[in-house]
């Protein structure tokens, strides 16, 4: 308990949905049953994506849109911790931060909730489903080509209002904010991660600290999870090499098995739905985890992805 005699007090920013809220309550918990005598508060902070609401993510541009003003807090030293879904947060870490511990990973497959508790598969032609995401869109279309996608922001009980009001046939969400919700009992299927691979760190929480904070960096590390770090690196790794934002329809999901093997599957995707999706995998040990991610990226660039990418961008 000597590093507590240093500090006895830390703050920790996050945004202030119901999830964000959920996720920083869970680092807190954590950080007091560690540290006893350590006072913890929690600083909500809106960020430009909790502002716009009206508006697809893909639209809005831009990278960090749920991040840069909680790092900016924290570089001001207004907070001493950033807490973070990790899909939030852009490859590129504003100098003097740092990711300092990624905490165990809930399920980090999408969930398909129905209005009538009809599956997936068994929708009607036309069906109405609600995600604003271009990842979700692109690997829906490929499942079920028939499908009306329909754009919906909001937090998780908004978008499952917008469902009951019967403004869709169906939404996606992530799974994991359905369990730390408590809202299980929704959802009508879990999709595979081979048919719609996950995003990027979904479902990992990610904690962010200052480079030169030694205290906050020490007492951080027990809620690092090893598993999860290694595959979340490997994802981000690969969306380091393709280096794209919103506008992009990527995923990439990392999964250690049994006998201690990575594998890594990912796509990237056309968001007119013009040029065919490129999916890949690649295996290895745990240790090449982030050059798996990277050799899978530049397999992706060279299968088709560049030319999406090239579409895009000009």
């Amino acid at each position: 308990m000597e590093l507590i005699l240093k500090r006895n007090k830390l703050i920790i920013g996050t945004r202030g949905s119901k999830l964000a809220l959920w996720q920083a309550n869970w680092v807190k918990e954590r950080l007091e049953k560690l540290y006893p005598d350590l006072k913890i508060e929690i600083e909500k902070i809106k960020t430009t994506g909790d502002k716009i609401l009206d508006t697809p993510l893909a639209k809005i541009g831009g990278k960090g849109l749920f991040v840069k003003e909680i790092e900016e807090a924290l570089l001001s030293k207004k907070i001493d911790i950033a807490v973070h879904s990790m899909k939030d947060v852009p490859t590129e870490i504003p100098e003097g931060l740092q990711i300092s511990a990624i905490c165990e990973r809930e399920d980090p497959r999408d969930a398909f909730i129905s209005i009538d508790g009809t599956l997936l598969r068994g929708l009607p032609k036309g069906a109405q489903i609600g995600t604003s995401s271009l990842r979700r869109t692109v690997q829906l279309k490929a499942l079920r080509k028939d499908l009306e996608i329909k754009p919906l922001r909001g937090n998780v009980d908004t978008r499952l209002r917008k469902l009951k009001e019967g403004q869709f046939h169906g939404i996606i969400l992530a799974m994991a904010g359905i369990k730390r919700m408590g809202l299980e009992s929704n959802v009508t299927e879990t999709i595979p991660e081979e048919i719609m691979i996950p995003a990027i760190g979904q479902g990992a929480i990610g904690i962010e600290t200052r480079f030169d904070d030694d205290f906050i960096n020490e007492i951080i590390k027990p809620l690092n999870h090893q598993e999860t770090s290694i595959c979340v690196l490997s994802e981000r790794a690969f969306l380091s090499v393709i280096g794209g934002g919103c506008q992009v329809p990527l995923a990439c999901h990392a999964k250690i098995f049994k006998n201690k093997k990575l594998k890594i599957i990912a796509m990237i995707g056309d968001p007119d739905g013009e040029m065919p999706m490129i999916k890949g995998s690649k295996e290895g040990n745990l240790e090449d985890a982030q050059k798996l991610g990277k050799e899978l990226a530049e397999e992706l660039l060279l299968s088709g992805g560049s030319k999406i990418l090239r579409k895009v961008y000009t």
